[in-house]
């Protein structure tokens, strides 16, 4: 089995593949990547099933090596890419081979990288899944973030090609759109006002849970204490400081503060993606339009995994 050794690891380095399903019940978060999409593109570029774990990033990514050849992708943002210190590029495949240094640095006008390996890193699944939830310690490694000298095994994969996309992979820019509720009611107009119409701040108070926006100050008329209950991915909890949270991956299966609206699907990688200190705006949208948007999303996807191009190559390596 491949090995793949970790020399450096930045802050935030987890394993991630798509998270648990159907556990929510039982108080189970479902984690899984920041940016879906990203994910799934670093898994395509180097032949991997879109099932396969990969390592997740915020800010710098680390130093890795590996006893067998492989392919990786780093994805999510423009990245400084090295190997044995010759520049390489995000968005398409890569050849590293024993002995070599891979070398992730920072993320640039964005917050989540994505590097993915042929084969996948196969830890064992936890509740059906290998994704790393921090605060139970489920999933990954021990369940917990990437250190100096951690060794992860590698799946078994074919030998391939090495991949690129005819087009640079690009999300859609403007207000980040959301579906009002399920609490909707207990805000007034004059905090839909605000909550529409002016600009908020991803502030730094963010993690794999949830992110906090500065702003306008958000007053729940009807009360900032609800009863428990569930909570979904884009979910933007207004508690009695006004400031709103939409929680994220590993957000907590329920919450006693009520939901203004939810970030739809198709936007919730792009907030994920916003660095700290950016103005993001906001704009409601019905389900169905959430849902349309969705569809086309995925569609989007799927087409640019399926125009991926062979790249030349000087030396044909598994």
């Amino acid at each position: 089995m491949t090995e793949l050794l970790v020399r450096q690891a930045g802050p935030m380095v987890t394993v991630q593949d798509r998270g648990r399903k159907g556990l929510l019940h039982a108080g189970v978060s479902g984690s899984g990547p920041m940016d879906g999409p990203s994910m799934d593109l670093a898994n395509a570029l180097v032949g991997n099933g879109a099932d396969c774990a990969v390592l997740e990033f915020a800010g710098t990514g680390g130093v890795f090596e590996v006893w067998e050849p492989v392919r990786f992708a780093v994805t999510g943002g423009a990245v400084d890419i090295r190997i044995d210190g010759v520049a390489a590029f995000p968005w398409e495949s890569h050849h590293l081979l024993p002995g070599q240094r891979l070398a992730i640095g920072a993320m640039r006008d964005a917050v989540w990288g994505y590097l993915a390996f042929s084969g996948g890193i196969d830890t064992p699944p936890v509740l059906g899944a290998r994704a790393t939830h921090l605060r139970s310690g489920l999933g990954g490694l021990d369940g917990r973030r990437l250190a100096a000298d951690d060794r992860l095994p590698l799946g078994w994969a074919a030998a391939g090609p090495l991949l690129a996309f005819r087009r640079f992979w690009q999300q859609v820019r403007g207000p980040i759109r959301v579906v009002p509720g399920p609490q909707d009611d207990r805000f007034d107009a004059a905090a839909w006002r605000d909550f529409l119409e002016e600009p908020f701040i991803v502030s730094p108070s963010r993690d794999r849970m949830g992110q906090v926006l500065d702003g306008p100050r958000l007053h729940a008329a009807g009360g900032h204490d609800i009863v428990s209950d569930g909570t979904v991915a884009g979910s933007i909890q207004v508690p009695a400081s006004g400031r709103p949270i939409v929680l994220m991956a590993d957000r907590q299966t329920t919450g006693g503060y009520p939901k203004i609206a939810t970030v739809a699907s198709i936007d919730l990688p792009r907030l994920a993606q916003t660095p700290s200190g950016r103005p993001v705006r906001f704009a409601a949208i019905s389900q169905a339009e959430a849902e349309d948007l969705l569809i086309d999303g995925l569609s989007a996807l799927a087409d640019a995994i399926a125009g991926m191009t062979e790249k030349p190559s000087i030396a044909t390596l598994s």
